[in-house]
């Protein structure tokens, strides 16, 4: 115990240890247990408030969804109730990923697209900051995935675009910001998404390089984040078969999930690139694990076989049994309890949660004070302006005025809002212009335009990347209507102008339309300086972080 809890990342004093040492000893049963899960906290579920009351997890996972202040509050009774410190966690990504209440900023991919390093890390301290005074302390975040495969939907906007040396910049800039502000950054999803279009919310997805090839890029990836004493990482529901196969793995045990894979999680990570401190599980009831096998048999393997930490149950009383009985019958060693314990309590002195006075918490008013403050805010403008991006314009079309293009016809879509819990895209750039003077019209199949009737074709579609969201792409026959439609091509008689708030590849689909802005978040801010980009008040000065033209070379023209 004392040689991980003095090493990086955990780097703890002897009085930092002897206190890990009195919790250990002082946690029995299924209090024990309960210590390896990370809770979604749901202040509307009583039975789960009172599971969370009586066998007090290891940390419980900030979504807000519900309202800040309902959030803020159930977290705080959590914390009360503990006899042990509670670590409160949460997506620190930006864009639709975002905290109830705290300042807008744009996601992964919007922030890659900022000329000047200095704009992202004031912006990620403007997201630490808020996400602090919310009560996070260990962040999801940075994500390290790769925008290998432009098809990929859960990586797409999650990302810091295609350049595995600007992933790993960014990423390290991250990691020391998060964790000087006393908050545990998170590098995900081990052992590297983006090689496969698939989503491992419903599949598990497969990295498919082979070993030589992964060390040159996730394996520098993720030895940087480690060098640079990143406290935790997240194993995904991803499957490495070509160092499966370099370890003697054959057939399907070739493709099990890395969060549960011992050769992934313990002879790659810990042993290879040397990662010591605490690996926890994405979330456990997405089908790239649960279509592998039942709970039963994956849960305690997740354990054994080397995460530290089971994110999300939909019954803790029940998984805490289900891990019991797995002790019991020998598939989930004291061992492996005892190294687990000692890294989830490691975790927690390391960020110095057992030196806080309990039942001293802000209010509600002292919080929202540190929240959406004009400085924050004229930070979030920045951002979001300096990341629009005009990835080409050859009419050129732009800058839009009256005299040329009055009247719009405007064709919108968005992202189910049952994707969208954070925040759901409302696009507000028709309102914007129309407040300019143009005539805006929505799309309707009973009125085709046409150049007597449309100066202007504006689509503006918003799809971040989110779970289960299946594939994102120009649907032409969805947008326009039945196959005649769907067909019809006006660019040659009436200008156009494609705007994504998300999805950066829509020219895969679209290649030859005539002008493409990537705003890579929906945010209000960020349609805000769209428009003024559109009108010409100000230049674009996003930098594409991603292959916007799909590798074809027509799209360009």
């Amino acid at each position: 115990m004392r040689e991980i809890l003095q090493a990086q990342p955990f780097c703890l004093s002897d009085s930092d240890i002897d206190w890990v040492a009195t919790q250990k000893a002082a946690l029995t049963g299924s209090r024990r247990l309960a210590q390896l899960f990370n809770v979604m906290l749901d202040p509307g579920d009583a039975a789960l408030m009172q599971a969370l009351h009586q066998l007090q997890p290891g940390a419980v996972t900030q979504f807000t969804t519900g309202g800040l202040d309902v959030a803020v509050r159930a977290a705080q009774s959590v914390m009360d109730a503990a006899d042990v410190p509670v670590l409160i966690s949460g997506d620190v990504e930006g864009g639709s990923i975002r905290l109830d209440g705290t300042t807008a900023m744009p996601n992964q991919l919007g922030m890659a697209a900022l000329p000047q390093a200095q704009d992202y890390e004031q912006a990620l301290s403007v997201m630490l900051d808020e996400a602090r005074a919310v009560g996070i302390d260990w962040a999801f975040a940075p994500v390290l995935d790769i925008n290998a495969d432009f098809r990929s939907t859960i990586v797409g906007t999650r990302s810091f675009g295609s350049s595995p040396h600007r992933v790993s910049d960014l990423g390290s800039r991250n990691i020391r910001l998060a964790q000087a502000r006393g908050m545990a950054a998170t590098a995900k999803h081990w052992p590297g998404e983006g090689f496969d279009a698939r989503d491992q919310h419903v599949v598990t997805t497969i990295n498919p390089l082979s070993v030589a090839d992964w060390h040159a890029t996730f394996g520098v990836l993720f030895k940087r984040a480690i060098d640079e004493g990143v406290k935790t990482v997240m194993a995904g529901h991803i499957a490495f078969p070509a160092y499966a196969r370099s370890q003697g793995e054959t057939g399907i045990e070739a493709f099990r999930p890395a969060s549960i894979s011992r050769h992934l999680c313990v002879t790659l990570l810990r042993q290879e690139l040397g990662f010591n401190g605490l690996l926890v599980s994405d979330a456990t009831p997405m089908a790239g694990l649960s279509g592998w096998s039942p709970r039963a048999q994956h849960l305690p393997e997740i354990i054994e076989n080397g995460c530290d930490m089971i994110l999300f149950t939909p019954n803790l009383a029940a998984d805490v049994a289900l891990l019991e009985q797995a002790r019991i019958d020998g598939r989930l060693s004291e061992q492996r309890i005892d190294d687990a314990l000692t890294r989830v309590l490691g975790l927690k002195a390391s960020l110095g949660l057992h030196r806080r006075p309990k039942g001293q918490v802000p209010s509600l008013a002292d919080i929202r004070s540190k929240l959406q403050t004009p400085a924050h805010v004229a930070i979030g403008q920045h951002a979001a302006a300096a990341s629009v991006t005009l990835v080409k314009d050859v009419g050129p079309t732009l800058p839009l005025n009256l005299a040329r293009h009055r009247r719009i016809t405007l064709i919108t879509e968005t992202s189910d809002p049952q994707l969208t819990p954070f925040a759901y895209p409302d696009i507000q750039i028709g309102k914007l212009l129309a407040a300019q003077g143009f005539e805006v019209t929505p799309y309707s199949q009973d009125r085709e335009p046409t150049p007597d009737n449309t100066d202007l074709m504006l689509y503006v579609l918003a799809h971040e990347s989110l779970m289960t969201s299946g594939a994102i792409f120009f649907d032409w026959r969805k947008l326009h209507g039945p196959m005649w439609h769907a067909m019809r091509r006006t660019w040659h008689d009436i200008p156009h102008v494609l705007v994504s708030l998300g999805h950066p590849y829509y020219l895969h689909d679209a290649p030859r339309m005539p002008c493409v802005v990537n705003a890579y978040t929906s945010t209000d801010l960020t349609q805000q300086a769209v428009v003024r980009k559109l009108l010409g008040q100000e230049p674009f000065e996003g930098v594409s972080p991603v292959d916007a033209f799909c590798g074809h070379e027509d799209a360009r023209y």
